[in-house]
C-alpha cells in the first residue's frame, strides 16, 4: 500500500446581490496560508477524458484596472516558466517571454 498525502486548497468567494464577487480569499494549510485575501484567482483545470481546460477566472469589482494589467502580465511570464519547465521548449518560452515583454511594453508596465 502507498503512504499518499492529501493537501487541500480552499477558495471563498462572497457575492453580492447580483452575484458579483465582493470578496475573495484563500487557504492552503500546507503553505501556512489562512483566509488570506485577493482580489483576483485564475485557476485552469485540464480535463484529460475531454482535452479541454476548464476555467475559473474571478476578481472582485473593487480590482483596479492597472492592477489587472499588472496580474495579467505576470500569469503570462509565469505560464512562460512553467511551460519551459514542464515541456522542457526553451525556444518556444523564450517566444512567450518576447510576447511578455511586447504586452508590458503596450500596456506601458515596464519603467
Amino acid at each position: 500500500m502507498s503512504n499518499t498525502i492529501k493537501s487541500e486548497i480552499k477558495f471563498n468567494v462572497e457575492l453580492d446581490e447580483n452575484r458579483v464577487p465582493e470578496k475573495l480569499t484563500w487557504s492552503a494549510q500546507d503553505g501556512g496560508i489562512q483566509a488570506e485575501e485577493a482580489k483576483a484567482i485564475m485557476l485552469s483545470i485540464w480535463d484529460s477524458k475531454a482535452q479541454e481546460t476548464m476555467r475559473i477566472d474571478l476578481w472582485t469589482k473593487d480590482m483596479p484596472v492597472d492592477e489587472m494589467k499588472i496580474f495579467f502580465h505576470q500569469t503570462l511570464v509565469a505560464m512562460a516558466d512553467t511551460f519551459k519547465r514542464a515541456t522542457d521548449d526553451e525556444k518556444m518560452s523564450d517566444t512567450m517571454k518576447d510576447f511578455c515583454d511586447y504586452f508590458a511594453e503596450k500596456l506601458e508596465l515596464t519603467k
